[in-house]
């Protein structure tokens, strides 16, 4: 290491002194806490583990898990021997997870014991794979995961780990039918908490609620956030209503981040319980203006609006909902965003164009894509696929996908129409479809398919429904099936998107 690196593994340590005997990590399921100094012992020892197995720098490791102090320490212990974490969405079909793994390659898999069965499976298909350990409370069919902690702590640092080297590969959602893993570094990460922290005015008096998963960037770096700062995490080990609710009461929970419907869900159960969420002074993320304006009468905390991608370190604009209704926020620290047209011109204020964006938050590039790293970084600058425009008071307002990466974002999730659009068109009966975001009471944004039978076929919605959640993740599936007997075709003799969505859209 070099004098001028500072890597994930540094801030731990510097908080291991900071805060040593402060709670660092309650985690729910069991009722333990850990203070700051146990768990850093913790990484050292898992760190050393991992050496005694073979785990050097630039390794990747596998996590499929639920939240616990465990991913948790997986995730810093990589950090501290430079190898490189990948958090993989239990949520996906067992095809989308095999394909995560045999793209990154790990030389170790960590899982939940209610995962092991579906990696069984793939097996044959993970040849980089050379051993497999449990993850979490349950005690599963892999090696015991304390057998890699059985040492004293004693692990070599690599002298060649820079803050610039890999951290962590996100899998982004898929654009053309197979997903992307966005390579982070440490900088990267560091940075981006240290952004939000700042702008948050956060401490080490707060008290954060983990419940957004660590293979989604805002759960991972959430936590990160916390432990940068000196703040307690409380982590759940899968987000319930009325189990979150009873620890904000409990714990005085005075930060959140989310994505709808969890806030309205939370205000409606506290409603029902007559509990209490005034410690609760600081949430952000993506929800309704009701939802919003309900929290911040409700607790008399903040609401912040935000606009970020996972190829961004999570995000890249931040504000207080009540200055500016409606926007995204300015641009945060560490962060220089400019909006483009389709020639990457810059356009005039109050425009709308494509969101671009360059810093030392900007990832490093999608795992073997050269060529999409590319062209994503075409002429010095990361092209999001998101339109939007600037203000006279530099606020940033969100205006939507470019048509070529168009999004559905049902719950904060991302589900890209072309990922959807490929399973649909593999069932037998279907001839054409257009797969679009609807308005959702609930998720926010829906998913639709707006479908053309083949000659003389029949179908239900449900069975279509049902056909595309046995293939991709569920949460993937269209919430509504519409059958016509013909699309709206462009001249070349594809559907004419926007006229589909004009005759078919809204909220259903």
């Amino acid at each position: 290491m070099g004098i001028y690196d500072y890597t994930i593994y540094d801030m731990l340590s510097r908080s291991a002194i900071s805060f040593r005997k402060n709670p660092a990590w309650f985690e729910a399921e069991t009722n333990e806490t850990f203070t700051f100094l146990q768990l850093k012992k913790k990484v050292d020892r898992l760190a050393a583990g991992l050496q005694r197995n073979g785990v050097k720098k630039g390794d990747r490791i596998g996590v499929i898990g639920k939240n616990s102090v465990e991913s948790f320490l997986v995730c810093i212990a990589a950090a501290a021997v430079g190898a490189i974490v990948a958090p993989l969405n239990w949520r996906l079909s067992a095809g989308e997870i095999g394909y995560n793994l045999t793209d990154c390659e790990p030389v170790i898999l960590f899982s939940d014991k209610e995962f092991q069965e579906t990696i069984e499976g793939l097996r044959d298909k993970l040849p980089s794979v050379k051993k497999y350990f449990d993850l979490g409370q349950e005690k599963g069919s892999f090696s015991e995961f304390d057998a890699l902690m059985d040492n004293q702590g004693n692990f070599n640092r690599p002298e060649t780990l820079s803050s610039d080297d890999g951290f962590v590969i996100i899998y982004t959602a898929a654009v053309a039918g197979q997903p992307r893993g966005a390579l982070l570094s440490h900088v990267n990460v560091l940075l981006a908490c240290w952004g939000f922290a700042g702008y948050l005015n956060l401490g080490s008096a707060d008290v954060h609620l983990s419940i957004l998963p660590f293979f989604h960037v805002a759960g991972l770096f959430s936590s990160m956030i916390a432990l940068q700062i000196g703040a307690l995490n409380v982590n759940v080990n899968q987000y319930e209503t009325d189990e979150a609710v009873k620890l904000i009461e409990k714990k005085k929970v005075s930060v959140l981040f989310e994505f709808s419907p969890i806030l309205s869900q939370i205000l409606e159960q506290n409603e029902k319980t007559g509990g209490d969420l005034s410690s609760l002074k600081a949430v952000a993320g993506l929800d309704t203006p009701e939802t919003i304006e309900k929290y911040q009468k409700t607790t008399e905390g903040t609401f912040y609006s935000l606009y970020g991608q996972t190829e961004v370190s999570g995000f890249v604009t931040l504000g207080r909902y009540d200055e500016r209704p409606g926007s995204a926020g300015k641009m945060l620290p560490f962060v220089e965003l400019s909006l483009v047209d389709d020639y990457d011109r810059q356009v005039p204020l109050g425009h709308t164009g494509e969101i671009v964006t360059r810093g030392p938050m900007i990832f490093k590039s999608y795992w073997n894509l050269p060529e999409e790293t590319e062209y994503t970084f075409r002429n010095g600058w990361h092209h999001t696929g998101d339109r939007g425009r600037f203000d006279e008071d530099g606020f940033l307002w969100y205006a939507g996908r470019k048509a070529e990466k168009e999004l559905i974002k049902p719950g904060g999730e991302n589900v890209y129409p072309a990922e959807v659009e490929k399973v649909i068109l593999e069932h037998p009966a279907i001839e054409k479809t257009v797969v679009f975001g609807v308005p959702d009471s609930k998720w926010k944004e829906g998913i639709k398919a707006v479908c053309q039978l083949k000659e003389r076929e029949t179908l239900e919605p449900q069975e279509l429904i049902d056909f595309v959640g046995e293939r991709i993740a569920r949460y993937k599936k269209p919430q509504c099936v519409e059958f016509v007997v013909d699309l709206p075709l462009l001249e070349d003799g594809s559907p004419d998107r926007a006229k589909v969505k004009e005759l078919y859209g809204g909220e259903q």
